[in-house]
């Protein structure tokens, strides 16, 4: 249900309570603010996961500030249980009423309209639900007649300039930025309005904040805005921000660089089609295909089996002979232990022998791999390499690496 937060702690919220006088913020974040803060999850809590490539998906979460809050809370169909006075300013600016919001701020002091607008839903205030619903109009109105800071946050440090950049309301991003809106204040996880663009495949929206300042490589918990649009396979997005000096190499905590990320997406639903191009984007742009932090882009693609971004790696370089850091398997004992034939056979021209394997051979190699297991070979392909992967995944923990400890754990069950 909605969560309606009135900062104020007032008993009745018909009636004012006395404040010190404040700029109106359209949600302002006194001290005893009882709304919930949404944020990314830290990963020492999630760390058998995956991140989603989707909202709905079970991994990390990777979520902006606004975003949770704003797709549960719109749209609005009014306020249940409170008839008063900020609930109407609320519905007001996000159904677009001009008069009745200028009907309830009429006669009002900065102290009184403050107080008006300190109605959420979720952590999210009218001035913010507006923006997000590309009513320019209501933005308009808020900050030249009623004095709202155009920069002020909501409960949940929200922008109205994130919360457009989030849909590409260009109308009102526009206005925004030409009335002082800045690009590159975070929201309470740390997440900017670039973000929130590159996320949802704004390009328009990316390369106007970009030119009005916005900081190309400004990173929060989960990555850059590059980092972001390659996870979620905006090439679009991508290009813009590569046009604009992205960093192609900067490594995240949770993804790694943007090509492991935009290699992991497809683990959650990504087709494998729309991660290549981004790899492709990222590697004409300078991409170091060998990087390991912690693991190779070839050890990626060859745990998640991807034939077309495999083939492709190698053709620009990726090494085969890079082990797996957290339990030192090659790429190609990857492949076999996965009973990937067809991987197998890629990567054997490029791969120098092991001298575990006494029968250096494609078929020696998969025989190798699958003596390793008793299962017959059905039982196999739901999970014969479990136990390697799941040892794998419980040292990646050890060493902290969550990203690496949940591709290991999602691979394993």
């Amino acid at each position: 249900q909605y969560f309606i937060g009135v900062s104020s702690g007032a008993v009745n919220p018909q009636t004012p309570p006395k404040k010190k006088p404040q700029t109106p913020t359209g949600n302002s974040r006194a001290r005893g603010t009882a709304a919930p803060v949404v944020r990314g999850e830290d990963p020492s809590t999630v760390e058998h996961r995956r991140p989603p490539a989707t909202m709905n998906g079970s991994g990390f979460d990777m979520r902006l500030g606004i975003e949770s809050a704003l797709r549960r809370a719109l749209p609005y169909g009014g306020l249940p249980g409170n008839d008063s006075p900020q609930t109407a300013f609320f519905d007001a600016a996000t159904g677009g009423d001009l008069r009745r919001l200028r009907e309830l701020a009429s006669g009002k002091d900065a102290e009184e309209k403050a107080w008006l607008a300190d109605v959420s839903i979720q952590g999210v205030g009218p001035f913010q639900a507006a923006a997000r619903l590309g009513k320019v109009d209501v933005c308009r109105c808020l900050v030249e007649e009623l004095g709202f800071d155009i920069n002020a946050g909501s409960k949940i440090g929200v922008t109205a300039l994130a919360a457009a950049a989030l849909d590409g309301k260009m109308a009102v991003v526009r206005y925004l930025l030409d009335n002082g809106a800045d690009p590159n204040k975070k929201d309470d996880a740390g997440s900017v309005p670039l973000h929130c663009a590159a996320k949802f495949g704004h390009h328009e929206a990316a390369r106007l904040l970009l030119s009005r300042g916005a900081s190309v490589d400004i990173a929060y918990f989960h990555g850059t805005p590059l980092h972001i649009a390659a996870y979620y396979g905006k090439a679009s997005v991508m290009k813009v921000l590569l046009e604009h000096h992205a960093d192609p190499n900067k490594v995240s905590e949770v993804l790694g660089t943007p090509l492991i990320a935009a290699l992991s997406g497809t683990s959650e639903g990504l087709p494998e089609s729309i991660s290549l191009k981004c790899v492709k984007l990222l590697v004409e742009a300078g991409a170091d295909v060998n990087s390991t932090n912690p693991d190779t882009a070839l050890v990626v693609v060859t745990t998640y089996g991807l034939t077309d971004c495999i083939k492709y790696l190698l053709k620009a370089g990726a090494d085969p002979n890079i082990p797996n850091s957290h339990c030192g398997a090659m790429p190609i004992q990857i492949a076999a232990s996965c009973g990937r034939r067809k991987h197998v056979e890629l990567l054997f021209p490029l791969t120098s022998p092991i001298r575990t394997i006494s029968n250096w051979t494609v078929d020696g190699i998969l025989a190798n791999a699958k003596s390793k297991h008793s299962k017959p070979r059905d039982e196999e392909d739901d999970g014969n390499t479990k136990i390697q992967l799941k040892l794998c995944g419980e040292e990646a923990v050890k060493r902290k690496d969550y990203r690496g400890a949940s591709m290991f754990y999602t691979e394993g069950n």
